[in-house]
């Protein structure tokens, strides 16, 4: 919703200038601060993401249908890909990490290579 967007948009900013902040969501390279000095795009594929959802809801207890949850992540991807307002997409200076193959630890560990290797090039 374009009018929650615009209202949303300086609390963030503010919040992210503060004291410095990390901040995780679909526009917050391209919108929020596309001059960010780093600027990662994590993704994986539909499917592990769906994958990781299930386990998700069944840690918590929740049962779901696998070809629901993978429909709805689909879903997902393409209106928030062709929304006008800040569409998802990576910054043309993001540093994009594909985690679909990686664990929490390994993804954690690449992204931490690339901040090191950018802030140390820049």
């Amino acid at each position: 919703i374009p009018a929650v967007r615009a209202a949303l948009l300086e609390f963030q900013r503010a919040f992210g200038r503060a004291r410095g902040a990390v901040l995780d969501g679909r526009d917050i390279g391209t919108v929020v601060f596309p001059d960010a000095a780093v600027k990662l795009f994590v993704t994986a594929t539909p499917e592990e993401r769906a994958r990781r959802r299930l386990l998700e809801l069944r840690a918590r207890g929740i049962a779901a249908d696998p070809d629901q949850v993978l429909a709805e992540i689909r879903d997902r991807d393409a209106q928030d890909a062709n929304r006008p307002v800040a569409p998802l997409r990576p910054a043309a200076d993001a540093i994009v990490i594909d985690t679909t193959a990686l664990d929490a630890e390994a993804a954690f560990a690449a992204a931490l290579a690339e901040i090191e290797r950018r802030l140390a090039a820049g």
